[in-house]
Formats: structure tokens, sequence, C-alpha cells
């Protein structure tokens, strides 16, 4: 529908109606004129020493931090946890040295979950849960890998309400055809560790409707049978 054209009185009351928040806006700027210069100013000293520190500080910080996280990287790719943690050789950083060294970094905060998974693989799942608390993930995948790490470190434990949480956050965190379906499978065997079978069923059932195409839907048919064997 075409746009009605507004006529000679509407746009002349329309021009008045600028005219005076003009008039009034200057009005309260003259009245307020101190304290707004104030409030301006230290806005723009924020936004100025925001730019500044990432920039002219973030910056090479970032970057001197993921030169140093490549050796413990690669130790932490070869299973080489306590290496990887303290000393991964060459001069380089591990992972508790980046994140002390480097705090407010990306690159400080990946080192916060590569710490944390070190701990699991080491049998030291308080540590593990202490690092992976402090990890902020971002995107799709990293939040289900960090609460389905928990949930392991939990389950390790015994805590299986805590492991149950995260189980269930890592299944909500994210829709992805490989991590969703397998920490569902762990959330399924966890109920049926506490013979909460009915419970297993249905996550048991949830991944075969949502994931049948994935690995752990596979052979899905047999978890779903035994445990609705086990409930009756």
């Amino acid at each position: 529908m075409a746009q009605r054209r507004k006529t000679r009185r509407e746009e002349q009351e329309t021009l008045v109606d600028i005219v005076e928040v003009k008039e009034h806006a200057e009005d309260f700027f003259e009245r307020n004129q101190k304290p707004i210069l104030g409030v301006l100013g230290a806005i723009a000293l924020i936004i100025g020493g925001y730019f500044a520190y990432k920039y002219l500080y973030k910056a090479p910080k970032e970057k001197e931090a993921a030169e140093q996280i490549f050796q413990a990287e690669l130790q932490f790719q070869r299973d080489s946890f306590e290496l990887a943690l303290l000393n991964p050789g060459g001069g380089y950083s591990g992972f508790l040295d980046i994140i002390d060294s480097y705090k407010g970094t990306d690159v400080a905060n990946l080192a916060n979950y590569y710490a944390g998974i070190c701990y699991l693989h080491l049998g030291k799942f308080e540590a593990a849960i202490s690092y992976l608390q402090d990890f902020s993930p971002a995107g799709e995948i990293t939040p289900i890998m960090k609460h389905g790490a928990m949930g392991d470190a939990y389950s390790e434990l015994n805590q299986f309400e805590d492991a149950e949480r995260e189980y269930k956050k890592a299944a909500q965190a994210g829709d992805n055809d490989f991590l969703t379906p397998y920490y569902l499978k762990k959330l399924g065997l966890l109920y049926e560790k506490q013979g909460d079978n009915a419970a297993a069923v249905k996550v048991f059932q949830q991944i075969k409707d949502d994931y049948a195409k994935s690995q752990d839907g596979f052979n899905i048919d047999k978890f779903i049978q035994r445990a609705e064997a086990a409930s009756n």
C-alpha cells in the first residue's frame, strides 16, 4: 500500500515539534552542561582505554600467548599431559604458566580447558572441574565439550547428581551429530548405573529418534532393550 503524503499542515506541525525538541534539548544542555560533559568525558576515557587495552596491550599479549601455547598443545596431542601442564620443553610455557602469565587473553581462557582435560586424564578430577569451570566457551562446540568433560569428572568422583546436570547441559548446549548423542548416551548409562532404567530408556530413545545415523545411534537399540528389560 502506498504511503499517504503528509498535508502541509502536518508538515508544519512536525517542524514545530522538531524545533521545540531542539530548543528543549539546548535548554537542558545549558542547565546541565558540566555534568553532561563530565559523563561524556568519562565515556570517552572508557572507550579510549578499551581500544588502547585491546590494540596496544591485549593484541601483543594474545600473540605472545599463542606462540607460547604451541609446544604445550603438541605435548597434549601426544598424551603427555604432565609435560603439557608444567614443562612442554624448548623454553615454552605449560598450560598452567600460560593461565597465570596471560590472564584476560583468549589463549589463557583456552589453556583452562586444556588444563582441565589434562587433569581429567591424570585422574585429578577436582582440579579438572576447577579449571573447566574457569573456561568460558564460545560457539556451538566448546560448550558441549566443557560440560561433557565436567560430567565425566563428577561421574568419576561418584557425584552423580552433578554429573547428570553437566551431561544434560552438554546435550542441550548445541546440536552436534557426534558430541550431542555421545553425551546423551553417557547420561543414559549414568541413569542405568543409578537404577533409573525408565529415564535411561527415554534418553536412549532420544538418540534413536534424533541421531540414528550417528556413531552412538548405530547400535542404540540394544541399549534400549537392555534398559527396558531392567525396568520391567
